[in-house]
């Protein structure tokens, strides 16, 4: 995974905790329906977002693995 794709995801992430606040975004399909689509999550919107925070562990696991290497 490249640092594009890690920081879309870490926007995602950032997308969904303003969601919880009760903020939305503006236009396009919300940060929670696209998390739940695109990495196949489920549950209410704080279980998402425990699942994505667990998803991206382990992303930064694997590339400080492959940095080390």
């Amino acid at each position: 995974m490249n640092g594009i794709e890690f920081f879309r995801i870490l926007s995602l992430r950032g997308g969904l905790e303003l969601e919880i606040l009760g903020l939305k975004r503006s236009g396009g399909s919300s940060a929670y329906s696209l998390i739940k689509k695109e990495f196949n999550f489920k549950g209410s919107k704080k279980d998402v977002l425990e699942q994505l925070e667990e998803h991206i562990s382990k992303i930064k696991q694997e590339r400080i693995k492959s940095n080390t290497r």
